[in-house]
């Protein structure tokens, strides 16, 4: 089962790409496109999948950095972010960390369950489903699917950037002697993937998918894979991260009603105007 244990060095690889592209200059990459590329925040309207997704994948370093600027000028944010933090700084120096851990003991989820949880809680299986999602929705035309699915996908990697970014500012060691323990980027990429969902979906979709993500942190306790601090701050990040990213790019700006052109005609008239569709 070595595939599934590679997923941290993947998230590294990974995270490290987009880190190196983040610095960048835009006008680098903008040369790496075709001419007419816009590097705007929208869903590229390309009709080949592949090369649609491919044109987007370029726009992430600057929505990596956008975002984690309006992130940390928000109050709100801010606040909850730093509480964490210092609950994380609390737990560890006041050895709660180690307290918790001994309590734990010995793992008590079995082989295959540890696994299956390791392996759903893997960032790098979030991005491979966020990209088949993508790429089915754009090979069916299925204009807001694609939508959700780019917001997935940037939500992740403005949250797989950042946790990558702690990681490497911390470098502390879990309690089975891995490196870069603070925070748990299993758990930062679970939460962002169940708060994205929980804002397109509601909470019908949005509460069984939290219950998934606090069970791939508790499993990451229960594993010895990671602090109590590190799945703790983990959980805030991925929270804020997905509500963030996904409410700027949720169905529209009427409770989930889409706006779209409209040209008819009306007995012997043309009428230009707009549709409010609401899909069930």
């Amino acid at each position: 089962m070595w595939i599934l244990r590679s997923n941290t060095n993947s998230l590294r690889i990974f995270a490290a790409i987009l880190i190196f592209l983040t610095c960048c200059p835009s006008a680098f990459l903008s040369r790496l496109l075709a001419d007419d590329a816009s590097l705007s925040y929208q869903a590229s309207t390309i009709d080949d999948p592949f090369e649609s997704l491919w044109q987007d994948v370029w726009k992430l370093p600057d929505i990596i950095v956008e975002n984690d600027k309006e992130i940390v000028a928000n109050d709100r944010y801010l606040t909850w972010l730093l509480l964490a933090g210092g609950a994380s700084i609390a737990l560890y120096a006041d050895g709660a960390d180690q307290d918790i851990a001994d309590d734990m003991g010995k793992p008590s989820l079995d082989g295959d369950l540890d696994r299956i949880l390791d392996y759903v809680g893997g960032p790098g299986q979030h991005f491979a489903a966020a990209g088949l999602w993508y790429l089915f929705a754009a090979d069916k035309q299925d204009t807001i699917g694609k939508e959700r699915a780019w917001t997935m996908i940037k939500a992740l990697s403005v949250n797989g950037a950042t946790t990558l970014g702690l990681k490497l500012i911390r470098n502390d060691d879990t309690p089975n002697g891995k490196d870069l323990a603070w925070p748990s980027g299993h758990t930062s990429s679970s939460f962002t993937v169940a708060s994205v969902l929980d804002e397109f979906y509601g909470p019908e979709v949005g509460i069984p998918a939290y219950f998934v993500a606090g069970f791939v942190g508790y499993r990451m306790m229960d594993s010895g894979d990671h602090w109590a601090s590190d799945v703790l701050f983990g959980a805030i990040l991925g929270y804020i991260t997905g509500h963030h990213v996904a409410g700027k790019h949720n169905e529209g700006p009427l409770a989930g009603i889409e706006i779209t052109p409209l040209a008819t005609a009306l007995t012997d008239e043309n009428v230009a105007g707009i549709s409010l569709v609401r899909r069930f």
